[in-house]
């Protein structure tokens, strides 16, 4: 066995032993006939490495007030909060959207009434299918609502079929486009292709989605992956964009804006999934104008984002209506 194995094969021998069997480290050192201080290492390597995960039952109530205020407002379906752990770093935020999120999704999945899930993408839902427990539904379609390529043709490090297939066992099913074409011609020509209508088609009769919402600052998926330029970023806010939904630029009050590259996604338009059950991801108040945007949009029927920004979003609606009394 090389290292590696061995090493693996202890810390989840050993997290068993702690977290399951109750046993302290030097009757787990005893038992496997190492140091207690290799018993420590080992619990902290299954531990860093993803082998032992934690569930937390229940949120916090000021977290239940936000989920209702927001809820109320917009008139979700649902609306989870991801607790404040500490800091402003967006990958803290995220991972705590992703603890709430991945569960959450694997419970929707795992309904046999969902048999065919249509999935956007963005770097907020990948990390909740990443700690997505595993479910068995080898029935179940997942098929991208957007391009799944760059410009460049190259894979889409944010695009999640094929991790929701691994997660589920089910089918996935690739939009083998750019997620922007180079222009309207290009759009035209890929819309054009049998198979992409075939896809799109599936795409359209999906019995739920699940999709990011993505913001035209620097911090966005779009100039982090390079799926547009600095000048067709100055464009979109020149626009009034504030918000990437499913490929589509909309302003602060949920509408498209007349920006050149909106005619360029290829994909679903949101239009097409209005009244669908739509689950929506975001995280960090960066992410602030561009979700109170998408959720005017009316299209989201259920959120998940983390503390900080739910708190942001009920307290921008509060003074919202307070000026509008």
């Amino acid at each position: 066995m090389q290292q590696g194995d061995w090493t693996t094969d202890m810390a989840i021998r050993a997290a068993w032993m702690s977290f399951v069997g109750g046993a302290t480290q030097g009757e787990i050192a005893t038992r496997l006939g190492i140091s207690t201080a290799k018993v420590h290492r080992l619990i902290a390597h299954a531990q860093k490495t993803g082998l032992v995960r934690f569930q937390i039952a229940g949120r916090p109530s000021d977290c239940l007030e936000i989920e209702a205020t927001l809820a109320g407002e917009y008139g979700l379906a649902s609306c989870l909060i991801a607790p404040d752990i500490g800091g402003q770093d967006p990958d803290i935020e995220i991972r705590a959207i992703a603890e709430v999120a991945g569960p959450h999704l694997a419970n929707l999945l795992a309904n046999p009434a969902v048999s065919q899930l249509g999935v956007g993408m963005g770097r907020t839902l990948k990390a909740a299918i990443d700690l997505m427990p595993r479910i068995q539904r080898p029935d179940l379609g997942i098929v991208s609502i957007s391009g799944s390529l760059t410009r460049k043709l190259s894979a889409n490090p944010f695009d999640v079929v094929q991790q929701l297939a691994e997660r589920t066992g089910g089918e996935g099913y690739y939009l083998p486009v750019p997620y922007l074409a180079e222009d309207a011609a290009e759009r035209d020509m890929f819309l054009g292709q049998r198979s992409v209508q075939a896809l799109l088609e599936r795409a359209r009769a999906s019995d739920l989605f699940v999709i990011g919402i993505g913001s035209v600052e620097d911090d966005g998926h779009l100039i982090r992956r390079d799926l547009i330029s600095r000048e067709e970023q100055r464009d979109l806010i020149a626009t009034g964009a504030v918000c990437d939904l499913m490929g589509r630029f909309i302003g602060r009050d949920g509408r498209l804006v007349a920006a050149k590259l909106g005619e360029k996604a290829v994909g679903l338009p949101f239009e097409a999934v209005r009244g669908a059950r739509v689950v929506a991801l975001a995280g960090g108040s960066g992410k602030l104008e561009a979700t109170r945007a998408a959720l005017r949009a009316g299209l989201i029927t259920d959120l998940i984002v983390d503390e900080s920004l739910g708190r942001a979003l009920a307290s921008a609606e509060g003074t919202r209506q307070a000026r509008s009394a």
